[in-house]
């Protein structure tokens, strides 16, 4: 069947996207493949059409648990039943039934956690795999900005898994990214696409906001723009009150964010892909997978942690081609709540020296560290992020002397921090830097600016009505804001803010 009959016929679409034709092209051909394409672009066409093409299963290793089950329930809605998701979310009675009719579904969805676990590689060993797919393939390699060590076994795995076709999916990895993408998948061969990041429907704002300010210059926002819009949040509990706080003015909004159980995550996508919510205040744990096209602006009310994030959520605006805004509020000191929340992602000083003199008190065999999690979770306070680093590290070396693991670790820890630190330095020297804002991206991803765009970013020029729901206000009808004079207000108070 010929491509475009072939996407007609599963997608009814008249035409491919920007690189997908090539890198399904590639694969059908048997080559193994890294391919970066823009978020939003439809990075899912470029295994779901070969699936269909191919005779034996996909297998799809996503980082997600609530963008697997977006996924998943995506493809059912367009029909396609034999779609599954094998992750925490479902019950042991679930899994175990599940397991045993395995080889009825033909897209296999799986986190990398589970593949761990004996019982599942094993069923998927007895497979015909014709493609093992790695989505968000940037959380493989430790200078990624999501960097997963469950993704670490993964070439392990495709070794077991007798070598597939393999293609790792990504929007946001630098050359070294992609370098330790293809070593840990134990690739020999494979052909490499990559495109352009840029996405040149979006506008990029940056704006000099003092913190007690922020509420009322989001407000102000989201009363003007054109909808539908996610604001980004470093904390769940300021979503929360934004999105109250929007709703008492009348928004369709509501928080989103990885403290609430599976039924309200769920329900809040839905509602908001089929527009019952205009707004979503979310954590990162919102937006990736969620396809929605017509998204016009996203906000960012605290500063990201890395470029490659804030890309991957900015871009969740657009996705229709239609112009879209992406508005950063910045206050200085920003930097300060960054470097806090990655350095609480990894286990501190004490929980380690906690940790090892727990596991030396109890006596507790390396070789089954997994089976004292409680006792070590609540004896170290560790979070679930910190938890899965340390269940990783020690369960790669429990033949080494705790001693010795405990010294890698400290060293572990403190190399992952420096990328940490490095990667905020890098968003802070991309706020406060003078020329384009779209060129800084652009040369951060090794690529070259194009021609200057009409609205291409708040250096070069930006006019926020030609984003307001009627760009026809009358100027007297318009929020007021004047940067300039918020930053010289600001410094005048800097020493007060920081008290």
């Amino acid at each position: 069947m010929e491509l475009e009959k072939a996407l007609s016929h599963y997608f009814q679409f008249n035409s491919f996207r920007k690189g997908q034709r090539e890198v399904i092209e590639t694969v059908l051909k048997g080559q193994n493949t890294i391919a970066m394409l823009p978020t939003g672009t439809g990075k899912s066409l470029c295994y779901q059409l070969p699936g269909y093409l191919l005779n034996g299963k996909v297998i799809i290793i996503s980082p997600l648990l609530s963008l697997m089950q977006d996924q998943v329930e995506q493809m059912k809605a367009l029909g396609e039943k034999r779609a599954v998701a094998i992750n925490s979310f479902l019950s042991p009675y679930e899994r175990k039934q599940l397991l045993k009719q395995l080889d009825r579904y033909k897209f296999i969805f799986v986190s990398p956690e589970m593949l761990g676990t004996e019982l599942i590689l094993n069923k998927l060993m007895e497979l015909n795999i014709a493609l093992l797919v790695i989505d968000e393939a940037h959380c493989i390699s430790q200078w990624g900005y999501d960097f997963r060590p469950d993704y670490l076994k993964i070439g392990e795995v495709r070794k077991a898994l007798n070598n597939p076709v393999t293609i790792a999916l990504t929007a946001t990895a630098t050359e070294e990214v992609r370098r330790d993408i293809a070593n840990y998948l134990l690739l020999e061969n494979w052909q490499e696409f990559v495109y352009s990041v840029d996405r040149p429907e979006i506008s990029i704002g940056i704006e000099v906001v003092g913190h007690q300010n922020k509420p009322r210059r989001i407000t102000e926002l989201v009363g003007s723009l054109e909808g539908p819009g996610i604001i980004y949040f470093s904390s769940k509990r300021i979503a929360e009150q934004m999105a109250a706080k929007l709703r008492n003015q009348g928004e369709r909004a509501m928080a989103y964010h990885g403290g609430l159980d599976q039924e309200a995550r769920i329900l809040i996508q839905q509602q908001f892909v089929h527009g019952q919510l205009n707004l979503v205040c979310a954590t990162s744990a919102f937006g990736m997978g969620i396809n929605k096209e017509n998204v016009r602006y996203i906000i960012h009310y605290h500063m990201p942690l890395q470029l490659e994030s804030y890309l991957q959520e900015i871009g969740r605006a657009g996705r229709d081609g239609k112009l879209s805004l992406a508005i950063l509020l910045y206050s200085p000191g920003d930097e300060l709540l960054s470097k806090q929340l990655a350095e609480g992602e990894l286990p501190d000083e004490e929980q380690m020296n906690r940790l090892f003199f727990v596991i030396e008190q109890q006596r507790l065999n390396l070789n089954d560290i997994s089976n004292h999690e409680e006792l070590l979770i609540s004896s170290c306070g560790f979070s679930e992020t910190q938890w899965r680093i340390v269940e990783n590290f020690i369960s790669d070396r429990v033949k080494r002397d705790p001693i010795e693991i405990k010294k890698e670790f400290s060293k572990y820890i403190a190399d992952r921090l420096l990328i940490k630190k490095e990667k905020i330095s890098t968003v802070l020297e991309y706020l406060q830097y003078k020329g384009c804002k779209r060129a800084f991206i652009l040369n951060y991803f090794q690529e070259e600016a194009s021609m200057k765009k009409e609205n291409c970013c708040s250096e070069c020029g930006l006019d926020l009505t030609t984003f307001e729901k009627d760009s026809k206000l009358n100027e007297d009808h318009k929020p007021s804001y004047h940067w300039k004079q918020e930053l010289a207000s600001m410094l005048l108070n800097e020493v007060g803010d920081y008290r």
